[in-house]
């Protein structure tokens, strides 16, 4: 009985503990923040920014390419063109 209320107990722990981690994973929502290096802020990089860059894109006949993987000087016309629609 002792082995089991100690096995019982250790599980509940465990749930106890990882449970924030998991929630708080799947809250995350694939959003994150991102630096702005050219107006020294950040922005959350979440559905209202994807819009924004969308329409970026679209604005200056881009082809859709991951910010992450666009060169300097685009993400810097993005921040400043990103700025001016405030």
């Amino acid at each position: 009985m002792r082995s089991l209320t100690r096995t019982l107990s250790m599980f509940a722990l465990t749930v106890a503990l990882s449970a924030p981690i998991l929630i708080g994973g799947c809250s995350g929502g694939g959003y994150h923040r991102s630096y702005d290096p050219y107006y020294n802020d950040y922005h959350v990089w979440n559905n209202d920014e994807v819009v924004y860059y969308n329409r970026w894109e679209h604005d200056t006949h881009r082809d859709h390419v991951d910010f992450g993987k666009r060169k300097a000087d685009d993400q810097k016309e993005y921040w400043n063109w990103r700025h001016s629609q405030h």
